[in-house]
């Protein structure tokens, strides 16, 4: 454990921010999961209104650094990639 009252202080914040940035993570995940389930369903319509929407949030939580821009970026090809594969 941390002696000095700064690196208190940093342990504090780092567990804050971990605990915010994993259900960030989570919200993110579960917007995949939405849109690759449509993709199954062979819902092309579905999909696309629901890729638009996790492309969003995607790209807020790049922003905030939650995940990196190259991860994001290979969500958002894939997803896409897959969607256009639909008939």
């Amino acid at each position: 454990m941390a002696n000095i009252q700064s690196a208190k202080k940093r342990a504090r914040q780092t567990i804050k921010k971990n605990e915010l940035k994993s259900s960030q993570r989570a919200s993110v995940r579960t917007a995949i999961k939405s849109v690759e389930q449509a993709i199954d369903a062979k819902d092309k319509e579905k999909a696309t209104s629901l890729f638009i929407k996790t492309q969003k949030l995607i790209d807020k939580m790049t922003n905030k650094k939650v995940i990196t821009k190259n991860s994001a970026s290979r969500q958002k090809s894939r997803l896409n990639k897959n969607i256009k594969l639909l008939v």
